[in-house]
């Protein structure tokens, strides 16, 4: 809930969120009430066997594929959390001026 709660003070604007089925319960109730914002969950059907697509996680997937073109995240190179998040903004922003250069 922290992490949730420190988001809407940076980017208020956001109204909805994707999430794993891990996170079902009474986090869907308390963003919806002290937030606003509605948590969808994303959960994979009961009856399926082995590899299913799920809506919206190929997202998080692709940006962690984005990434990995970068050398930088191929191991863990950093004992510092600090240094490995500032990593993936580099590589964050070397993505998206590439993707606005080259639309």
């Amino acid at each position: 809930m922290m992490v949730i709660a420190k988001l809407y003070c940076l980017f208020s604007c956001i109204k909805l969120i994707w999430a794993d089925g891990g996170y079902a319960g009474k986090l869907v109730t308390w963003v919806y009430e002290n937030l606003g914002w509605n948590l969808s969950i994303v959960k994979r059907s009961d009856k399926a066997k082995g590899f299913v697509l799920l809506p919206r996680r190929w997202v998080v997937e692709r940006f962690f594929a984005w990434l990995s073109f970068d050398r930088i995240h191929s191991k863990d190179y950093h004992h510092n959390p600090r240094s490995s998040e500032a990593a993936v903004y580099a590589s964050s922003v070397k993505l998206l001026i590439h993707k606005l250069a080259n639309p």
